[in-house]
This record gives structure tokens, sequence and C-alpha cells, in this order.
């Protein structure tokens, strides 16, 4: 790559034959639009090192190496912020080549070991204290086996057959581990990794809705063939699931339906943007254990139509989910801060 200056208006001829790579030839070189190397710069200090004498804010050769790492890791399905970390650490020498520790590089996985830094679009925020151990119902942590294992398509290759609009991968990965491994298992270790890692890439680079819709569109589907072979239900009580008003992020009450379905739970999804008033008209109508209603967005989490919902008896319990609920929930409502919570919750209900 010839070094030139950056492609802005305000880089003159002078600037061109300045040395060093402006942001424009890295741009090309690397197929990163500029302003998301701006973004890299401001949001992880990967950039340009130096300053020409013309005041000019060039990338040197290791500036170069660094963007280039952090480039393939996250083609390789890796966040933007753990492809900064890694490609900000020491460097061989050029004509070096260091070894790659195991597990990283192409093979690392898209969520690091512990939970996301923030809840993605469909996650079950995590309280910052360390959350109470699940109710007997739910499997624990230590019986959840790590991926990837032989059959089953790790959350990096699931995440790579999401972003090329591969579905029939995409609808292969989900059915095995979802008959491999069920709901909880799948939610935990390939939907909120994939979710992060797309949600990442759009944050970084705008692009990426569309492989979001593939993927949702996928694991809505995948999720209603499990349920299609759920045992008949053994609770005479059903569970209302739906979206508060006017949310249309609804993918968690799907996945929470086919967890209990598995465990011989009848229930009713009434889906995305659920007027409060039809709420109410099905629960008295069904008369069910619960209700579990989810808020993805602030604008949809105002709790005090929470109170007006029916009393039934016998009674009925009214848990609630997502990181758009706002403080102040009716004393009567539980707050479900994960999965696994909301499950423990519908399912001590029916006992």
């Amino acid at each position: 790559m010839t070094r030139e200056g950056g492609s802005g208006a305000g880089e003159n001829a002078a600037a061109e034959e300045e040395p060093g790579y402006g942001i424009g030839a890295v741009s090309r070189r690397l197929g990163v639009p500029a302003s998301t190397l701006r973004t890299w710069n401001l949001r992880y200090g990967i950039g340009p090192s130096r300053r020409s004498p013309g005041g000019h804010r060039r990338y040197d050769d290791a500036d170069l190496r660094r963007l280039e790492e952090m480039n393939r890791l996250i083609r390789a399905g890796m966040p933007p912020a753990d492809a900064a970390r890694q490609a900000l650490r020491p460097r061989p020498a050029p004509g070096e080549r260091a070894a790659s520790p195991a597990g990283e590089g192409a093979a690392a996985p898209p969520e690091p070991p512990g939970r996301p830094e923030s809840p993605g679009p469909f996650e079950f925020p995590r309280p910052p204290e360390t959350p109470r151990p699940p109710e007997p119902s739910v499997p624990s942590a230590s019986a959840v086996r790590p991926a990837p294992e032989p059959g089953l398509l790790s959350a990096v290759m699931l995440a790579r057959a999401a972003t090329a609009l591969d579905a029939a991968t995409v609808n292969a990965g989900l059915d095995a581990a979802l008959a491999a491994h069920g709901v909880v298992w799948t939610w935990e270790r390939l939907v909120l990794p994939v979710f992060a890692a797309v949600t990442r890439r759009q944050q970084d680079t705008g692009a990426g809705i569309d492989v979001e819709h593939l993927f949702s569109d996928r694991l809505q589907a995948a999720l209603a063939r499990f349920s299609a072979r759920a045992p008949s239900p053994v609770h005479p009580r059903p569970v209302l699931l739906a979206g508060a008003e006017e949310e249309q992020h609804v993918l968690p009450i799907h996945a929470l339906a086919a967890a209990l379905g598995v465990l011989g739970v009848e229930t009713r999804v009434l889906g995305a943007r659920t007027p409060y008033t039809a709420l109410a008209d099905a629960m008295r109508r069904l008369g069910p254990a619960a209700v579990f209603v989810w808020s993805q967005i602030r604008e949809t989490g105002d709790p005090a139509p929470l109170a007006g919902l029916p009393g039934l008896r016998p009674a009925c319990r009214v848990v609630v989910g997502g990181p758009g609920w706002w403080d102040g929930l009716p004393t009567h409502v539980v707050r479900a801060n994960t999965f696994r919570d909301a499950l423990s919750a519908v399912m001590t209900t029916l006992r």
C-alpha cells in the first residue's frame, strides 16, 4: 500500500507526502469505513500513534498491524472490545511469528469467560451483586456443559453463519443445540453470545441489522419446532406471556414459553405490543397461574398499568423481566433478573 494522506477535505497534497498512512488509505486497505476507524480510536484507544511535522495524525506500521489484527479477530466473531484488547498486546517485530495461545484468534468465542459487559438486547440483565442460587426446578449452572461439542456449532460458528445469512446452517445449529441441551443452555451459551456480537457490530459499524433479523427469525422458528415436541401439560392452569404495551422485542417470551413447555407447563403467548386491557381480559378468561410481561426498552417499562391487572382466585403471580422496567413496581409484582429467575418464579407458583 502506498503511504498517503487521509481522504478528508483538510488534507492537501503536502499532507499526502508526509510519512505514515492517512485514515483514507487505512480504510481502503482494511475495508473498514473511516468513521469506524475513528470510533475504534475513541472507544478502544487503537488508532494513529503519531503526528506528522505538518500536524496531521498518521498511522505507522505498528498501528496498521494492530488494526489488521483487530479487524481479523472481529471478522472471526470476537467482540470489538475484546479484539482491541488482544490487538493492543505487545506484538513481535516484523518477520517474527508469535505463538498464538489456545482459544485466541479465530477460535475465540464471541463472549468472554464471564457475562457480557452489558446486557444484550435479548438478555435478562444480571444485577451487579452475586445472584441467588436457582430454584431446584431449573438446572444448576454446574449442569451446563461448555460448547462446542462434537456435532454442535460453537457460538463463533453460529455467528459466522448468521453473518453470512446462511439460514440453513443457523437452523441446523439451533435445532441440534436445543435437542442436545434444551432451551436454557442454548440461550445462555449460544443465543446471547451471538446477539452480543451482532449488536456490538451494529454499535461499531452501523451494520448488521439484517443479521439480527435473520437470526431472530430462525431462532423463533427453532423454538417453535422444539416446542411442538414438548410433553403434554401436567399443570391444570396455564401461564400467560406477553410483551408490554408497544414493546416489539419479545424473543425472550418465546424462549421462556419453550422452556416451560419442556417442564409440562401449558403456555399462551400473546406476543408483542399487548395492550394491558387485552392482557387483563385474557387473565379473566383463562385464570392463569402466572403472567410474565417483558419490557425491553424504557419507553415500554412504565409499571403503573401492572397495578390495574385483575386480582384472580386462585391467585395469579405477575412476573416481569427485561431492562426496560422502571423502579417502583407494584408490591405484588416479581422482577426476574435472569432467564433462570423467570423460570424459577413461574415454577414456584405451580408447586
